[in-house]
Formats: structure tokens, C-alpha cells, sequence
């Protein structure tokens, strides 16, 4: 063993790089083999050639539509996500008494998962919920508001989901930031929005752009909600929804493998505008200030 280890050593080569070998090997199987299957599946359809199942999505407005559908919903809700966390985060990086049990509120419903408060917005914003009854009590509509079964539906399950995820990115990138250097703003007579935006902010947003890329990732990956609380063959017939009926409806296999594909490419296509953005905007350290 030690005389393994010299050997390594000579050609330049930790011995301790072997510890991620089991991480390797999980990765491997759980990503990387389902990901080279998958592709493999998508190049044999069972007519149209090795692109069939790529070509018939695109020419199939029904399927192809699905892209723009999954964006308008996860985009926005990603963007609210993180734009609203960064406030609250930036109040709460500092003590203060019940700051844990605010925190703890906060995060609940990452604990509660999409079916749990898919039902809880039927029962709250439905048609027959708490909010439509008070309102038409309180002689405020003479119809139930529609809030659920349709893009509103979909889109504030992603925020209740998606926001304790983004706030505790930001409040994690927040308690990086070395409070001193908003007290030197301070002295120098910069107010508060000349600190925030001046130094803060700069700081922060690279932080930010990493928060939104995996917040987005969540929210476009969504089913549950576009099938509980949306329209699943309408409105809210997002990319997954289509790789589902394809691979479990129709069992076309080929089909569902494409899509499922398509998916991730408009992720990582949405991931790289977002992280060349940041690259643009921010080209200092990755250490030091920020968290």
C-alpha cells in the first residue's frame, strides 16, 4: 500500500481522488446510463427513420407547443421565486428573536410536496374554497373566481413549492457577504438603497443567477400541478405532460424518449443564456464577498 501510494504520488496523483470513485459509479448509474438508454430509444422509433420521434414532435403543433407552454409557466414562477426570497432573505440574515420560527414557516411547504398542496389550493382556491365562499359572503363577486384548473393554478403551486427552496439559496448566498462592507458604505454617507444596489446586490447576483437556474429547473419539470390544480389537456399541457402520454398512453416509447430529451435541452439551453448573462453582468472572484 505504501509503496502504491509513492507510485501514485511520483505521477502526480492523489491517492484520496479514489474516494470518489462510489460517487462516480452513482452518478453513472442513476444519470448517466439512464440518459445514454434513453437516447438510445429516442434514434428507434418504429417508423420515420433514426429522427423519427424528433421530427414528428416538431411538426406536431399539439406536441411542440408544449415548450412554449412549460416556459410561460416556468419562467415567471422561477423569477417571482427568487425576486421575492432576496427581501425577505436580506431582513433575516441577521439576529433577531424568532428568527427560527419564521424561518421554520417559510420552509414548510418544501416539506409538503406538490400533491399535499395541489389539494390544499382545491380546497382554498377552488370553486367551493374558503376564498370563493368568503368573497361571495362578503357580497364581493356574484360568481366563484376561477383559480384553479388553469395556468393560475399551476402557477402559484410552483411559487408555494419553488420559494422555500430559492429563499434558503439566497439567505445561504446573503450570509456570505461580509456585513462590514455595508457599514464602510455607511460611514461614507450611503443610504440604504445606495448600499443595497451599490454593493449588495453586485455581490449577490451571480448567487442569484445559480438560485434561478435551479429554481427554474424545478418549476419546469413540473406534472403533478399541471395535472391537479391545471388544464392537462389545455392550457397547462406542458413538455412532461407529453412524454408521459407518449411513453405510458400511447406506448411509444421512442416518442416519450425524445421529448423527455427535448425537455432537458431547453433546461441546459435556458441554464447556459442565464449563466452567460451572469458572466456578462459579473466577472470578478468566485470567493471572497460572495457566499
Amino acid at each position: 500500500m505504501v509503496a502504491l501510494s509513492h507510485r501514485l504520488a511520483d505521477r502526480g496523483i492523489d491517492r484520496h481522488l479514489f474516494l470518489l470513485v462510489p460517487a462516480t459509479l452513482f452518478v453513472a448509474a442513476l444519470f448517466i446510463y439512464p440518459f445514454c438508454y434513453g437516447l438510445g430509444l429516442s434514434l428507434q422509433p418504429a417508423q420515420g427513420g433514426t429522427f423519427g420521434a424528433y421530427r414528428e414532435f416538431f411538426t406536431d403543433a399539439y406536441q411542440r407547443d408544449t415548450i412554449m407552454t412549460t416556459l410561460k409557466i416556468a419562467l415567471p414562477a422561477a423569477l417571482l421565486n427568487v425576486v421575492a426570497s432576496v427581501p425577505i432573505a436580506y431582513k433575516m440574515r441577521g439576529r433577531f428573536r424568532g428568527k427560527r420560527l419564521l424561518t421554520t414557516v417559510l420552509v414548510v411547504p418544501i416539506t409538503l410536496g406538490t400533491v399535499l398542496t395541489a389539494e390544499g389550493l382545491l380546497n382554498f382556491l377552488g370553486p367551493t374554497g374558503w376564498f370563493n365562499r368568503t368573497l361571495l359572503a362578503a357580497g364581493i363577486v356574484d360568481t366563484p373566481l376561477t383559480l384553479t384548473h388553469n395556468y393560475t393554478g399551476v402557477f402559484l403551486s410552483l411559487v408555494i413549492t419553488g420559494f422555500p427552496f430559492a429563499f434558503l439559496l439566497v439567505l445561504s448566498y446573503l450570509s456570505g457577504i461580509d456585513p462590514s462592507l455595508e457599514r464602510a458604505g455607511a460611514t461614507l454617507g450611503a443610504g440604504w438603497a445606495q448600499r443595497f444596489f451599490r454593493i449588495t446586490l453586485p455581490l449577490l447576483a451571480p448567487g442569484l443567477a445559480t438560485t434561478f437556474c435551479l429554481t427554474f429547473v424545478l418549476a419546469f419539470s413540473v406534472f403533478p400541478s399541471a395535472i391537479l390544480v391545471g388544464d392537462p389537456s389545455g392550457s397547462t399541457r406542458v413538455i412532461s405532460i407529453a412524454a408521459y402520454e407518449a411513453a405510458y398512453v400511447r406506448y411509444d416509447y421512442a416518442a416519450g424518449s425524445a421529448a423527455a430529451l427535448i425537455m432537458g435541452v431547453v433546461e441546459l439551453i435556458v441554464i447556459a443564456v442565464v449563466l452567460g448573462l451572469r458572466s456578462l453582468l459579473y466577472t470578478g472572484t468566485t470567493s471572497g464577498g460572495k457566499g
